[in-house]
């Protein structure tokens, strides 16, 4: 998935939404909260997010959850509006390309939400825009810190010095394999090769069965999570330290976009993949291997008589390394925002945090610890294989537009997967371009 965009997966079923409700109990809840008073997105106001006393108000809140997880969340939604009569919750679904064109208007007419969803990506870039609500008071008057989660979400919500984004969950790469497919080309289906040595062999196994075993994507979905995090695997990194320069050009990207070239090559992977065709293959039976987002897992336990598994990713570089996304509670500068609606606003995003389990069971991994942590997280194994890479996890850099210059890094992949161009000097163009553009953004953003 693009950080704008989410992967659609089929939704969690009703019963299995009440059964992790009701398994989140107080083990996945947020500490207690302390009080405060003030408003207006300075202290945080009245019981500081724990409940709310005041009169009855109404909150807009926005997200892209158009997939399987968007039932999930309006459940949620409908649970705390049920619980909560003085405050009612209207959610507004729509794809996160215009939920990013839409927001700046709308929140400069009064048409926008108190509430919304926002990707680790394009966080800092609203925050830049002043679209977004300083959260350090919520963080404070929630209690939590950067040990309640892993530490690249909890750093990729500052921008400027302040917080910006309470983080929901984590979605990262997974290794999704299909067992019969394994079984019948006569590798152990229980037993996924989880090194390049081993990969390579089983690549090759695969073959000799006239299988290719791992469709390589010139796609972002899943070609480009899976460069990126080959990238970091070779030891690289996707730019410098202080975001001013894409380093994406250097040996390991060169090595890391070699390995998927050599494997449309050395035929593991057919030419010409289609976007989605490499999951679809795998569900077919046509492939073995594939390197996808976390929200697969609802998609494949949909499909009857399909036997397969999931992992962490094979580390092939030589480091463990995962691509992530991220989605994070934001609270907006819309025009004529109340004090109510400031203090109902933090109560519906502490009151969601505590449901983690349920959002879990949609398709994601908690970003809180405790709740990775717990048991009744360790009964979703899917998810719970995923998560066992959690602190090897990898997010691009906050900051104001780098979507723009990682949209360069897709284009060098795209180039060199189709074969038209050789991986150096496509990541090398594609550096130049990206280097450009932060350029432009620093000055546009003053960052």
């Amino acid at each position: 998935m693009h950080p704008t965009t989410d992967r659609p997966h089929p939704a969690l079923s009703r019963r299995g939404f009440l059964t992790a409700i009701s398994a989140a109990g107080g083990g996945a809840a947020l500490a207690a909260c302390s009080g405060g008073s003030g408003g207006g997105g300075n202290a945080a106001t009245g019981s500081g997010g724990e409940s709310y006393d005041g009169a009855a108000v109404e909150l807009s809140f926005w997200n892209g959850f158009t997939g399987g997880d968007g039932p999930v969340m309006q459940e949620l939604v409908d649970q705390f509006n049920a619980e909560h009569e003085n405050i009612t919750v209207k959610t507004t679904v729509m794809e996160w390309a215009d939920f990013h064109s839409r927001l700046p208007a709308a929140i400069t007419s009064g048409d926008g939400p108190q509430v919304a969803i926002h990707h680790l990506d394009s966080l800092a870039t609203s925050a830049a825009r002043g679209l977004l609500r300083p959260l350090d008071d919520v963080a404070e008057a929630l209690e939590i810190t950067e040990e309640d989660f892993l530490a690249p979400v909890w750093e990729a919500g500052l921008y400027d010095g302040s917080r910006f984004g309470i983080p929901l969950d984590v979605h990262p790469t997974g290794f999704f394999y299909n067992k019969t497919v394994m079984a019948d080309a006569g590798l152990d289906p229980e037993s996924p090769p989880m090194d390049r040595e081993s990969y390579e062999a089983a690549l090759d196994t695969l073959l000799e069965n006239d299988i290719a075993g791992h469709w390589m994507s010139p796609h972002l979905f899943t070609g480009g999570h899976t460069l990126q995090s080959l990238i970091w695997q070779f030891g690289g990194e996707l730019f410098d330290a202080d975001g001013a320069t894409a380093m994406w050009a250097e040996d390991p990207g060169v090595e890391a976009l070699t390995w998927m070239v050599d494997a449309i090559h050395k035929g593991w992977s057919v030419r010409d993949v289609g976007q989605d065709a490499d999951m679809i293959a795998l569900q077919n039976g046509q492939t073995a291997f594939n390197w996808n987002g976390i929200w697969s897992i609802n998609t494949l336990n949909e499909i009857e008589d399909l036997d397969w598994g999931v992992a962490r990713l094979p580390n092939i570089g030589g480091e463990n390394a995962a691509w992530a996304g991220s989605h994070n509670f934001v609270m907006t500068e819309q025009r004529g925002t109340t004090d109510d609606q400031l203090e109902a606003s933090r109560v519906f995003i502490n009151w969601i945090s505590q449901q983690s389990i349920a959002w879990a069971a949609g398709g994601q991994v908690p970003a809180r610890n405790s709740v990775r942590q717990s048991e009744e997280f360790a009964d979703m194994e899917p998810q719970a294989a995923i998560a066992e890479q959690a602190e090897d996890l990898r997010f691009p850099p906050a900051l104001p537009g780098i979507g723009d210059a990682m949209a360069e890094l897709d284009t060098a992949l795209n180039e060199a997967v189709l074969l038209t161009k050789d991986p150096a000097p496509a990541l090398q163009e594609a550096a130049d371009r990206a280097n450009t553009v932060l350029e432009e953004n620093r000055e546009r953003y003053g960052s």
